[in-house]
C-alpha cells in the first residue's frame, strides 16, 4: 500500500520579532508554548526576511523566490503574481493536496488554494480588546476536522494577525508584562510618537486616551504574542486528538519583526533594521526532522518551499528555486547559506542594502519621511541595534558593500532576465500619478494612516465582511476581491 503524502500546516505570524520570543532568549515567557513546540522540532536561530513588508515577505515564503523571481517588492504591490511561476499552494494541488488559506486573501502570493476564509483581524480603543488569535482558531478548527475527515492530504496555511497592530490582546494578556500607570503625566516618552503626523492618528485608534508611557505599548505587543501563543495550542491540541499530528509537517514562520521605539519608526515594520528582518522559523516532522535541535545558519524565505517539498518527498515539474532546502543545514552539509544578504522594504520608505554578518547598509532610493540620511552603515558586531551610522566615518566600507549590492543585482538580473524591481514601483505609496518623493518634508506631509473615524469605518467593513467570508468558503482557485486595508 502506498503510503499517503504528509498533511502540511504553514502557520506565518505577522509581525512577530523573534528576539521578542522567549525561545530565542527574550527575558519575559512570551511563548511557552511555542517553545515546547520547538523542543519537539528544529529551531533556526538566524532566519532572514530579506524583502519587507508582508506582500513581499509572503512572495517568498510561498514561492521559493526572491525579489527577482517574484517581481513582488511593495506593500501596494500592484497586479498578480507572475503567471508562469507556480506558489506552494498549486505545486500542492498538482500532488493531490486540498488546501485552505486562512486570513489571507487578495494577495498575490495566496493564489492556488481551493478554499478561502477569512476572519476578523483589526480592532480600534473603542472595539474593546481583540481577540483576533481567537478569531482565528473558531473558523480553523472546523475547517482542520474537515481537512482530516478528507482522504487526501491537507494543505493549510494560517495567517496570524497577533502581534500585528493594534495591540489590543484580551485579559489577562494586557497585563500580563505591564504593572505601572500607562497615563503618568511625568511620563514623556510617547511624545515623540504622538508628534509623528503620518502615524499619530492610526495611533490614537488604539492607544489608550491620554497615553504616556511607551513601556505600556510594548507590554501590549508582548501581551500580544503571549496572547497568539497560547491560541496556537489550540491548533497542536486539535492535531494531537485527530491523530495527525506527527503525520503533519508543521513550520512557524514570521512573515517580518516589528519596529517597537527604535529608530523611530514608531510601532510599525518598515526599517531595514535587524528588529524587522529577524524572524522565528521552527520546522516539526518527527520522520525526518530532529527534536530538540537549533541551527545558527543564516537562512531566507526563499528557503521554506523547497524545504517542504523535500520534507515531503515532492519534486516540482519545471519549478526551480532561488532557495534550497534547509535540510542540508539539519543534516550538516552545510553550517550556513548566504551570509551576504540582498535587502529590500517598500512599505513606508523606499530603500534597499546589503546585509554581512559584520555590516549593514542602507541606501534609500528617494527621500523618506523620516528624515534620515541617504546612507546608513552599522557595524552589528560592536553595535547590535544600529544605532551610530559610520557612513561618513567609513566611506570606504560604503563603497565596498555597495559594489558588492550591485554585483548582486546584476547577476540576479541576468539570471532572470527579470530587472530589479525596487527600481521600478511608480506610485508604491499609494499617491497615484504623484511618482518619488523629492525630498523628506514632501514624504512627511503626503503620507498617512487613517483618522480614528476611518479606521473605525475600515473595521467595520472588514468585521462585516470576515463574517461572511466564514461562512461561504471559496472553493475557485482565485481568491475574491475584498477591501484593501490601510495597513500591513
Amino acid at each position: 500500500m502506498k503510503k499517503r503524502k504528509p498533511n502540511i500546516l504553514l502557520i506565518g505570524i505577522d509581525s512577530l520579532r523573534a528576539d521578542h520570543m522567549s525561545g530565542y532568549g527574550y527575558h519575559r515567557l512570551t511563548t511557552p508554548h511555542i517553545d515546547a513546540f520547538a523542543r519537539e522540532g528544529t529551531l533556526f536561530e538566524n532566519t532572514i526576511s530579506a524583502h519587507v513588508p508582508t506582500t513581499s515577505a509572503y512572495g517568498s515564503m510561498l514561492t521559493g523566490r526572491d525579489v527577482f523571481g517574484t517581481q513582488v517588492v511593495a506593500l501596494r504591490h500592484q497586479g498578480g503574481l507572475r503567471t508562469d511561476i507556480k506558489t506552494l499552494a498549486e505545486i500542492l494541488r498538482d500532488e493531490g493536496y486540498s488546501s485552505t488559506c486562512v486570513g489571507f486573501t487578495g494577495n498575490p502570493s495566496s493564489r492556488g488554494f481551493d478554499t478561502y476564509i477569512d476572519f476578523p483581524g483589526w480592532g480600534s480603543w473603542n472595539e474593546g480588546r481583540s481577540p483576533k488569535a481567537q478569531n482565528l482558531n473558531d473558523v480553523t478548527l472546523p475547517e482542520l476536522d474537515r481537512l482530516v475527515a478528507d482522504d487526501k492530504p491537507f494543505f493549510l496555511f494560517l495567517r496570524h494577525m497577533d502581534p500585528h497592530a493594534p495591540y489590543l490582546p484580551p485579559a489577562p494578556f494586557e497585563r500580563m508584562f505591564y504593572h505601572g500607570n500607562e497615563l503618568d503625566p511625568t511620563n514623556k516618552s510617547m511624545e515623540p510618537v504622538m508628534a509623528f503626523k503620518p502615524f499619530r492618528d492610526f495611533f490614537a485608534s488604539w492607544m489608550p486616551p491620554g497615553i504616556t508611557d511607551k513601556d505600556y505599548v510594548i507590554a501590549q505587543y508582548d501581551g500580544a504574542i503571549a496572547y497568539m501563543d497560547a491560541c496556537i495550542k489550540s491548533i497542536f491540541t486539535a492535531l494531537e486528538q485527530q491523530g495527525v499530528l506527527d503525520e503533519t509537517i508543521i513550520v512557524i514562520n514570521g512573515d517580518h519583526g516589528e519596529t517597537l521605539y527604535e529608530h523611530e519608526c514608531w510601532f510599525d515594520h518598515h526599517g531595514t533594521y535587524d528588529n524587522v528582518l529577524h524572524v522565528p522559523l521552527i520546522i516539526r516532522y518527527p520522520e525526518k526532522v530532529p527534536a530538540n535541535t537549533r541551527i545558527e545558519g543564516y537562512n531566507q524565505h526563499k528557503d521554506l518551499v523547497p524545504t517542504i517539498l523535500e520534507l515531503a518527498n515532492i519534486k516540482a515539474k519545471g519549478q526551480r528555486f532561488d532557495g534550497q532546502s534547509l535540510m542540508k543545514l539539519i543534516r550538516g552539509e552545510a553550517t550556513s547559506f548566504e551570509s551576504e544578504i540582498y535587502i529590500t522594504e517598500c512599505t513606508w520608505m523606499r530603500k534597499h542594502g546589503w546585509r554581512t554578518p559584520e555590516w549593514k547598509l542602507i541606501v534609500a532610493l528617494e527621500p523618506d519621511f523620516h528624515f534620515k540620511p541617504e546612507i546608513e552603515l552599522y557595524n552589528l558586531s560592536n553595535d547590535p541595534q544600529e544605532n551610530t551610522n559610520l557612513a561618513e566615518s567609513h566611506p570606504e566600507v560604503v563603497a565596498f558593500l555597495r559594489e558588492r549590492m550591485e554585483a548582486h543585482i546584476a547577476k540576479r538580473e541576468k539570471e532572470t532576465g527579470k530587472p530589479n524591481p525596487i527600481y521600478h514601483q511608480g506610485d508604491w505609496h499609494g499617491q497615484k500619478g504623484f511618482g518619488s518623493f523629492t525630498s523628506s518634508k514632501q514624504a512627511y506631509d503626503t503620507l498617512h494612516i487613517g483618522d480614528p473615524k476611518q479606521a473605525a469605518k475600515l473595521q467595520a467593513a472588514d468585521k462585516k465582511e470576515s463574517k461572511t467570508a466564514s461562512k461561504t468558503k471559496s472553493a475557485s482557485k482565485t481568491p475574491a476581491k475584498k477591501k484593501p486595508s490601510k495597513k500591513a
